[in-house]
């Protein structure tokens, strides 16, 4: 005699497993990891995916994501740091969101990046940039450049982090979801206590409509519903418009977005003639510099800076030194360096007249030199 099932296990369906990127995200959320991060992994995890034909990551492995990351380098020619990047993308998806442990992502060889000098402005070029900016931009340039705060950092900063009183400015959950203090310039306090003046009157403003709550982070705004409202928590840039959050889909003023900072310093260092690439970075590197430059303590500058390893900060080092390493180049000591470079029309300019271009040599004399040496 065939058994008949129960009812409910001939209704019950085989719940489905989530799909992959829904899988991705949430584990970015349970790690903790930035937005930024989040977006730049899972931008090398579709291109992996879609890259091997829209293969499911579970059925490839080391020979796969070899060839990937060679395809990188040989075929598109990106920088070792972008491939450095994929592949830790890939490493966070095998691990933390498939659960396989594959020992051969540890054999795996990096990309060696290349050591890179950061670019620095002068007290000059600093100068003329920020007096090319006017407003809320010369606000901001200066809070980078006085202050040494990244791009983000600016942006999303509170009014509650700007302490007047002892002339500081707190960082939070800055790079490394680290927390640290850095100065406010004084001439920067008149100017910082206007624009809160403006950035209350908005939030009023959102209010009287019926908004006025601003993004909290990480699960404040379930703890302290009504935070979001206070005062504090606004950002000190906001924007002019209000828009929708695509996190939850609540109407917010956000801060300034960030290209808008980006196209007011590429206008000024125009503007100023400057040829050094200008961005928000480059000024925390002349922070930088500037500081130690004069005088104060490498480990201060590690602090306000937010660098977790003293090597990090030792790179602007290089700026101490005069010319390449604090060497005088020869060129310098002959009759005083008078004259460099010879005059059209000489028989040393031409390489005629069997003269050649002549040289001292060992002795003190004079050697003549073929002009094929001469690199042209």
């Amino acid at each position: 005699m065939t058994q008949v099932p129960d009812s409910h296990e001939i209704l019950t369906p085989e719940p489905r497993p989530p799909r992959l990127m829904v899988r991705v995200h949430e584990a970015f959320r349970q790690l903790h990891y930035s937005r930024r991060t989040e977006e730049s992994y899972v931008h090398w995890i579709r291109r992996f995916i879609f890259w091997s034909g829209k293969r499911h990551p579970e059925t490839m492995g080391e020979k796969e994501v070899t060839a990937f990351l060679s395809h990188l380098a040989t075929h598109l020619n990106v920088a070792a740091a972008t491939q450095n990047q994929a592949l830790a993308a890939l490493l966070f998806l095998y691990r933390h969101v498939l659960g396989r442990d594959l020992p051969w992502f540890d054999d795996l060889v990096r990309a060696k990046r290349p050591v890179r000098l950061p670019v620095v402005l002068t007290h000059a070029e600093v100068d003329a940039l920020l007096a090319q900016l006017k407003g809320v931009p010369w606000l901001m340039g200066g809070l980078l450049y006085g202050c040494g705060l990244r791009l983000m950092e600016c942006l999303r900063l509170r009014v509650k982090d700007v302490d007047f009183s002892y002339r500081q400015v707190l960082v939070r959950d800055g790079k490394g979801g680290k927390d640290r203090v850095t100065m406010l310039p004084e001439s920067l306090v008149q100017p910082l206590q206007e624009q809160l003046g403006e950035a209350m009157r908005l939030h009023r403003i959102d209010l009287r409509e019926g908004f006025g709550e601003v993004h909290l982070p990480y699960a404040l705004s379930r703890k302290y519903p009504r935070a979001g409202r206070e005062w504090g928590w606004q950002y000190v840039f906001p924007a002019t418009k209000r828009s929708v959050d695509p996190a939850d889909g609540v109407i917010r003023r956000h801060h300034l977005d960030e290209s808008v900072l980006h196209r007011w310093l590429k206008q000024a260092a125009c503007d100023a003639g400057l040829t050094k690439p200008v961005s928000a970075h480059v000024l925390r590197h002349s922070f930088a510099t500037h500081l130690l430059q004069a005088g104060y303590d490498i480990r201060t500058v590690q602090e306000l800076l937010g660098h977790a390893d003293v090597s990090t900060t030792m790179v602007y080092t290089h700026v101490l030194n005069r010319g390449g390493r604090g060497v005088n180049s020869p060129l310098d000591a002959l009759a005083g360096g008078r004259r460099a470079v010879p005059r059209a029309g000489e028989p040393s300019a031409r390489y005629g007249g069997g003269e050649g271009l002549r040289v001292r040599s060992a002795g003190g004399g004079t050697a003549p030199r073929s002009p094929a040496a001469v690199p042209g």
